[in-house]
């Protein structure tokens, strides 16, 4: 069950007595937790009905009894127990899992873990509770998601706006929802968040960033791709080599994996690449101008210099100069 169902389920009054959230991807959980705390109950309800618990600083007797005392002017209450993993003997709330209340709305966040499911009290858990579990968004996939989020906020986002903006802050969706939500407050009433804006209230050069350089080298463009180094040395902040590396290594993965596609067969490709599909026409590009043994090569440079920018087998050269001696190899010395 998605997050959209379970708020969905909420909005009509459809409740179950627990809620179990666990999983490697807080944000979900904590936008579950987050629309209980403040939308389940009317601000007089919640001076009475809403208990919030840190697993850290309370006990399973606590929680208990918590959970066992009877709304005040309402039909229900709700318990939040956040931080769940951190709480000591959490296994003694077993026996209320089996006999839960039916008008106490049990919440409990166990973030970024996983039950032991080998365990008598994980297998109660998921047998006597709505449970779920949230799992990373695929890089794959994170391109799509970034649309998907943007659409429930009444936006369309470009495709090299995505781009920009995951490549600036990676798979953390906490970070990336913040940084949407800075540009919602700067748009007015427009409905499209541009590469422009990226720029402009993210503070990523549209010009020169990694999603322009990677363009750069599938293009086999030296003079434009020198001009991006030059400007990462200038501003280490906008390109450290690790983090450009790993997204030339994700870029040139996706163009590796096209030439396992009959090429009449897009369709296919897109469902393979993900949120990399709004790409295609680049990977395919990318992959002509350097054919598939070109590639296999680009991707053994990435890993050596990756291993030379950690001070393996190079304990002076600069990131910038690491950066230009790689690329430079890759467009002049990688044959088609």
């Amino acid at each position: 069950m998605s997050v959209e169902k379970i708020i969905s389920d909420w909005k009509k009054k459809k409740f179950s007595p627990i809620y179990w959230l666990e999983g490697e991807e807080p944000f979900f959980i904590d936008e579950i937790t987050d629309y209980a705390e403040h939308h389940l109950l009317s601000e007089q309800e919640s001076s009475f009905n809403l208990t919030i618990l840190y697993g850290k600083d309370t006990s399973w007797a606590d929680v208990l009894n918590a959970c066992r005392r009877y709304p005040m002017f309402a039909e229900f209450q709700v318990v939040l127990l956040k931080e769940a993993q951190q709480m000591k003997e959490i296994e003694k709330l077993l026996p209320y899992f089996k006999q839960p209340l039916s008008s106490t709305l049990f919440i409990i966040a166990y973030r970024e873990k996983k039950l032991d499911s080998r365990t008598n009290f994980s297998k109660t858990v998921k047998s006597s509770s709505e449970f779920h579990t949230f799992s990373p968004v695929k890089e794959t996939e994170l391109g799509e998601w970034v649309q998907a989020y943007a659409s429930k906020k009444g936006l369309k986002i470009s495709g090299k706006a995505i781009q920009l903006l995951t490549d600036h802050t990676g798979s953390d969706l906490s970070v990336l929802t913040g940084e949407i939500a800075k540009i919602m407050l700067n748009l007015g009433v427009r409905k499209e968040i541009t590469e422009d804006d990226i720029e402009l209230y993210v503070g990523v050069s549209k010009e020169f960033n990694s999603f322009e350089l990677q363009s750069a080298i599938a293009d086999r463009d030296l003079y434009r791709a020198i001009r991006i180094i030059n400007y990462f040395s200038s501003n280490p902040k906008a390109g450290p080599i690790q983090m450009v590396n790993a997204t030339l290594f994700a870029y040139f993965s996706k163009v590796y994996m096209l030439f396992g596609f009959d090429p009449a067969d897009s369709a296919a490709a897109r469902a393979a690449l993900g949120g990399g599909a709004f790409f295609i026409n680049d990977y395919k590009k990318a992959a002509k101008n350097y054919g598939e043994e070109g590639i296999s090569k680009i991707l053994l440079l990435l890993h050596h210099y990756n291993l030379r920018s950690v001070g393996i087998s190079d304990t002076g050269t600069s990131s910038s100069e690491l950066l230009k001696e790689m690329v430079v190899k890759m467009i002049t010395d990688v044959k088609r």
